[in-house]
């Protein structure tokens, strides 16, 4: 069934003059915060959410937030995974005030940091670990030590690749030929001059791309999902570690956003093997916190290479990472939220979830599709499930990503901003998941034309 283009562009004015009228404080709030903020918002990616101003919240808990106007949402965005383990979780949240107390950050290591490594080597096999604040730095870390320990310069990431703001990453193929990707602001250097690129899955240009020798590490999710879930085909990680292997190129996995595979990531579920891996968002409960791991040969390495007095000048650390914060933050939200239980809870209701959205899929022959990973789930307007970042980017379809995203926020259901993903919470209830199918269907009927039922 295609869709009425007229039609949608009507009902998006329909959505949009209807958010207006029912959020007068939050759009008090945006008008008042472009004589401050930069376009009115605290970070300049937020003026993409649908909508005519970002929704202002009031508080969160669990997995629902209330806005400023009163509203109550059903979050199935959850921080875009900084917030997976729900909305000021009950451990987290006591850890941060005792630590409060005791003092926030002092440049010198607590017990809880070694407590936290500890439990880090145990869930993804790697010995080693550091700390630092965002993924985006963990990676950058991690890249650093990568060209220092193997004397290359450059990396190699997938076509359309999600690793935060690393400018190495901010690369794309377009036709085939390595380019900048559109909207890269400022680069320091075209990235064409430090990264190679080729698409998830295909074994070949990989192998091509490493042959010469030259490329310090492979930086990669184990699935992709910022450009929408797109999982490796079978034999690719295999693929992917021997081909690392061969040309002694490290590999560095990002279960930034998979770790809503389980408690270990897909690393564990699936028991890959890399070099380093890193992490953030979710690891403290949605405080500020990441870290990157290593095997113990390449800690043996950078150890080697790196002399004591030279370990403050080489553009890795920062003043607060590693905070003790932080640190007793992550050390809660280990121990006691992102655990085994919690994803035996989250896990089934995105399944009920994605269920529920391919039913309403299947009702109007859709030709969409669902995907899930863990405790995540997506829908894709498109019949098959793309192989790689390049396929999925060309299905997007910004118009109709902005309706059903305002659409389902006016009928008190959040998305994740960009594309059309859910992540369950442990806190999320079955009838959260029924409420976003029921709103689903209603919405995709509105789109198809069909009355809704009386």
């Amino acid at each position: 069934m295609s869709i009425n283009r007229s039609h949608l562009h009507h009902l998006l004015q329909q959505e949009e003059a209807r958010f207006i009228e029912t959020h007068p404080r939050s759009q008090a709030l945006a008008e008042r915060a472009r004589q401050s903020l930069l376009a009115g918002v605290p970070m300049n990616w937020m003026v993409k959410w649908a909508g005519a101003f970002p929704v202002f919240v009031r508080e969160a808990q669990g997995a629902s937030f209330t806005d400023v106007d009163g509203h109550r949402y059903i979050d199935f965005c959850l921080g875009d995974t900084g917030a997976m383990t729900g909305h000021a979780p009950e451990a987290t949240v006591r850890a941060i005030v005792e630590q409060a107390a005791r003092g926030f950050t002092t440049m010198l290591p607590t017990e809880d940091a070694i407590l936290v490594g500890e439990e880090l080597a145990r869930r993804f096999g790697l010995p080693y670990w550091q700390f630092a604040l965002t993924a985006t730095d963990a990676n950058r870390f991690a890249i650093r030590l990568a060209r220092r320990i193997t004397g290359r310069g450059l990396i190699l990431v997938f076509n359309w690749c999600y690793h935060g703001t690393v400018d190495e990453t901010f690369i794309t193929l377009e036709d085939g030929v390595a380019v900048a990707r559109r909207g890269n602001i400022g680069p320091p250097v075209p990235p064409t001059m430090t990264t190679r690129v080729v698409e998830f899955n295909d074994i070949e240009a990989l192998e091509a791309a490493l042959a010469p020798g030259d490329v310090a590490c492979v930086l990669a999710e184990p699935v992709m999902t910022n450009i929408g879930i797109v999982h490796p085909q079978p034999g690719f990680h295999d693929a992917l570690r021997q081909i690392t292997r061969d040309t002694g190129t490290l590999l560095i996995l990002d279960e930034t956003h998979t770790i809503c595979a389980g408690p270990g990531g897909y690393t564990r579920v699936h028991g890959l093997r890399p070099d380093l891996l890193t992490l953030g968002k979710p690891l403290a409960g949605g405080v500020p916190a990441a870290v990157y791991g290593m095997s113990r040969e390449v800690a043996e390495r950078v150890t080697r290479s790196i002399s004591v007095d030279k370990a403050d000048t080489g553009g890795i650390g920062g003043t607060l990472a590693g905070n003790a914060l932080s640190i007793a933050a992550m050390r809660a939200t280990l121990e006691a939220v992102l655990t085994q239980q919690a994803y035996d809870r989250s896990v089934p209701l995105a399944a009920r979830w994605a269920a529920g959205v391919q039913a309403v899929i299947d009702e109007f022959r859709l030709p969409w599709h669902v995907t899930q990973l863990g405790c995540r789930a997506e829908y894709w307007f498109i019949e098959r499930p793309p192989r790689n970042g390049g396929e999925a980017a060309e299905a997007a379809d910004d118009a109709l990503d902005r309706y059903m995203h305002l659409a389902s926020l006016n009928r008190g259901i959040l998305m994740t901003p960009f594309h059309n993903m859910a992540l369950i919470a442990p806190q999320t209830a079955e009838a959260d998941v029924d409420r976003h199918t029921a709103v689903f269907r209603e919405i995709v009927a509105q789109l198809v034309g069909v009355p809704a039922p009386t």
